[in-house]
């Protein structure tokens, strides 16, 4: 099973593609009481990080909703930095399937951003950004739910932001509208 493309993306999350411009001010989406952000039923996201952390996720979508394994995903995402993020910061990304961890790893954020030849290269500056990526998925992802945690730390070690990610790669048993 190749986690590679899907892991190195999600930690370019960590800083490079998760920083971006706000749909919703922060105060307006505890406001309106925004938690999990959910789309359809295959995917959703949740922004878990505390109002303090240089990098606030304000949306997060993908391309084909729900995600195919085999195919390109194209990510894109919207967030605000509010501290220069330099080179050194890394995230901890865990993948697990139901209680099982199928997969534990820390990874560079600029390294992984330079490898991607992403939009966004440390350090990145205070401000708004909107990135988006295509990563292709492997073909092997088993039809299976998976639940992915992001965890990002600055370069001194403090904490960046959290993201957490639901997606749901069973076969849908109704394909088709019966009505």
């Amino acid at each position: 099973m190749r986690w590679t493309p899907i892991l190195a993306f999600l930690s370019l999350l960590g800083t490079s593609s998760v920083l971006a411009s706000p749909v919703f001010e922060p105060q307006d989406q505890e406001a309106l009481g925004v938690g999990p952000i959910k789309t359809m039923n295959k995917w959703e996201w949740e922004n878990c990080g505390e109002p303090q952390y240089p990098i606030q996720i304000e949306s997060l979508e993908v391309s084909p909703d729900p995600p195919q394994p085999g195919k390109n995903l194209t990510v894109k995402v919207t967030a605000t930095v509010t501290e220069r993020i330099e080179d050194g910061a890394y995230a901890d990304v865990v993948v697990k399937l139901g209680l099982i961890k199928l997969l534990e790893k820390t990874f560079d954020v600029c390294e992984e951003a330079r490898n991607a030849n992403a939009t966004v290269q440390c350090p990145v500056e205070v401000g708004p950004y909107v990135v988006e990526q295509t990563v292709e998925l492997p073909k092997e992802i088993p039809r299976a739910k998976f639940v992915v945690n992001v965890n990002g730390y600055t370069a001194e070690d403090e904490d960046m932001l959290c993201l957490n990610l639901k997606v749901d790669f069973m076969k849908n048993p109704f394909p088709h509208k019966l009505w």
